[in-house]
């Protein structure tokens, strides 16, 4: 049974089609804007791996040359590994979709976006975000869903809602806005200096299309839908707890308090596991537990080795532990693990002229987030050719960033750039591209690399601050400089702290990631997702 449902917006007739393409796939969609088309399928394993403690993703974004009307280049004719645009548009489509599956979900999952048809005027990324949540509705993958996601662009001071490319260039705001029919879950985009009122003016017009894109998803669901699976519950998981924490819980408690340094807390926490496992040990038998068939012969041949083969659920319980006594700490006492209060920032130092042989760098560090940073001017051969479904062009200003294994103690693979190290990039290299000066003021080609030594917070913020330093060692007369910051936000109940310039542990144990850069006059770039769900970035 073929299913169509079509609505207006943006002056551009937006539908969603199923039933019709891809129909052994999970859920399967074809979104249509224009004349720009992307079919959405999702396919969820039916068996979870055991002692998997992750969830499993996998969002990939496709353009096909002949969407356009285009060959591929290159000696096979044929597309391969994804450019920059099209690891971008996964990011933007797998950031707001993520947090929308349930915790206890773990089969490894894939949604994939493949654009077919390309207008040339409207971009597929926003499409493949609302066909991927189409997708999972329809679908038997367990979903909180829906989402939407548009575009925002301001022409004139008049917003408008998913701007063509051809009205992007007139505007002095490109933000991407993704969120249910009551919240927003992720931001991202870029201003020319724009004022924050103006951007939270455009986040409720983004807010109140977004709506509309979720009614119609619902609208297909009462029509084509499919029960949703069961997700399994970790009852071991459960008995275990209490054990757990009261054994941890106050060790826990005692470092939260302590001020240290990334390395050290982490070998304590190291010790606390390791004396956590030697403790159930020893309790273990006195628990009356009710296991399946294959624990249960474990148990009774040898509780110590139950305990071992459990070392990861043990992992997931401290964890949650630490998640309940940080947050506390912050709410109740406004304190935080290296002893800032949440208005605070860490210490910070500047140097230039670093690497002699190069034409800037400059060695920004905030706390324990130093980037090296290094420009580089050439010539118009030097610009970058970009080569995709819209017409050739080139660009001349490029900002690169690494994030090495080395910076988190770790070893590690040095392969193809990774796609968080293509996102943050691209995000510094947004928040400071509207400052450089016109190629008639400044005849060069510019390349910034970012390389970040260590890692305890936002080093893409640190790139933007140190990519400035370094364009202006290198003589690149700058607008203006520009500097950027990671807030987090802790919500529980009616309690609410907002914290300046995170830590990595708040990042990954708070509810919002939120990085804004600008000059004094203004907003140049920002980036922000929400890690619990129905959350408000403006109530």
């Amino acid at each position: 049974m073929v299913i169509k449902k079509e609505m207006e917006i943006g002056g551009r007739v937006f539908s969603l089609e199923t039933g019709k393409y891809a129909k052994q796939a999970d859920g399967a969609v074809m979104v249509k804007y224009g004349d720009t088309m992307v079919l959405a399928t999702v396919v969820a394993s039916k068996e979870v791996v055991e002692g998997q403690d992750f969830f499993p993703l996998q969002v990939e974004y496709r353009e096909k040359t002949a969407a356009a009307g285009k060959i591929p280049g290159g000696f096979f004719k044929r597309e391969g590994r994804p450019n920059e645009k099209e690891i971008l548009s996964a990011r933007l489509i797998d950031r707001p979709i993520r947090p929308m599956f349930p915790e206890g979900f773990k089969s490894e999952t894939q949604v994939i976006l493949t654009v077919l048809s390309s207008d040339q005027e409207n971009d597929a990324d926003f499409l493949g975000a609302v066909g991927a949540s189409s997708a999972l509705m329809i679908s038997d993958i367990p979903f909180d869903g829906p989402i939407a996601e548009v575009r925002v662009g301001r022409i004139d001071g008049e917003l408008v809602i998913n701007p063509t490319f051809s009205q992007l260039e007139g505007s002095d705001i490109d933000i991407t806005v993704a969120g249910t029919s009551t919240s927003i879950v992720m931001v991202e985009g870029e201003a020319k200096e724009t004022s924050e009122q103006a951007i939270l003016d455009a986040l409720r017009f983004a807010q109140d299309n977004i709506k509309k894109l979720c009614d119609i998803q619902i609208e297909l669901c009462k029509e084509y839908s499919r029960k949703k699976r069961e997700i399994p519950v970790n009852a071991l998981k459960n008995q275990l707890f209490d054990s757990v924490a009261k054994i941890a819980r106050e060790h826990i408690q005692k470092v939260t308090h302590q001020v240290l340094i990334k390395e050290e807390r982490s070998k304590i926490n190291e010790e606390i596991f390791n004396t956590t496992i030697d403790e159930l040990k020893n309790e273990i038998a006195s628990l009356n537990l009710v296991l399946d068939d294959t624990d249960k012969a474990l148990f009774q041949e040898s509780p110590a080795a139950f305990v071992e083969s459990k070392k990861t659920l043990v992992a997931e319980i401290l964890h949650d532990v630490e998640y309940e006594e940080m947050r506390k700490m912050i709410l109740e006492e406004g304190k935080r693990l290296d002893g800032r209060s949440v208005k605070d920032i860490r210490p910070i130092s500047c140097e230039i002229g670093i690497l002699p042989r190069t034409h800037g760098s400059a060695l920004f560090t905030r706390g324990e987030i130093p980037s090296l940073t290094n420009a580089t001017l050439g010539t118009k051969m030097d610009e970058q050719i970009l080569d995709g479904l819209l017409p050739e062009t080139t660009k001349r200003f490029m900002l690169q960033y690494n994030f090495p294994p080395f910076s988190t103690g770790e070893v590690g693979r040095l392969g193809s750039t990774g796609r968080r190290e293509i996102g943050h990039g691209n995000l510094a290299e947004r928040s400071i591209k509207n400052l450089i000066p016109s190629e008639e003021e400044f005849p060069y080609t510019i390349r910034v690399v970012s390389d970040i030594l260590e890692s305890n917070g936002s080093s893409s913020m640190a790139t933007v601050c140190a990519g400035t330093l370094a364009l202006m060692d290198a003589g690149v007369p700058l607008k203006k400089p520009i500097a950027g910051i990671a807030m987090g936000l802790i919500k529980e109940g009616e309690k609410i702290a907002i914290l300046s310039d995170i830590l990595g542990n708040e990042d990954h144990l708070g509810d919002m990631d939120f990085k804004v850069t600008g000059t004094r006059d203004g907003i140049t770039g920002f980036q922000m997702d929400i890690k619990k769900r129905r959350s408000s970035t403006y109530t």
